[in-house]
């Protein structure tokens, strides 16, 4: 509960691609980025604006075509990054997690060098 509203998170389009990937690599450092992941969401449920907001005029195209008008940045372990975005109404919170990768994806996403 944030704010008196329910909390949903839902994983999106490259992120359940992403998330079914590291479950049934099943690795160490695939269930390190998990158990990241999963500590996040802990955190996310109470504070769905956890993380670093990211400049509306960096926000990627493709991330905006799945609806993206805000975007925020956690780190997970090993370098791993998330990216989320929120939409809410009066009574919930949906925030979609767009986006897990390595660093070097998250870089050529956001267009870093």
């Amino acid at each position: 509960m944030f704010n008196g509203k329910e909390v949903r998170i839902l994983l999106k389009g490259q992120a359940k691609e992403s998330f079914l990937e590291l479950k049934k690599r099943g690795d160490k450092e695939a269930n390190s980025i998990l158990n990241s992941l999963n500590r996040i969401i802990d955190i996310l449920k109470d504070n769905p604006q956890y993380g670093n907001p990211i400049a509306k005029n960096l926000i990627p195209e493709e991330l905006k075509k799945q609806g993206a008008m805000n975007l925020y940045r956690v780190e997970l372990s090993n370098f791993w990054r998330m990216l989320f975005t929120l939409e809410g109404n009066q009574v919930e919170i949906f925030l979609f997690i767009l986006n897990i990768s390595d660093h070097p994806h998250y870089d050529k996403l956001l267009g870093y060098k």
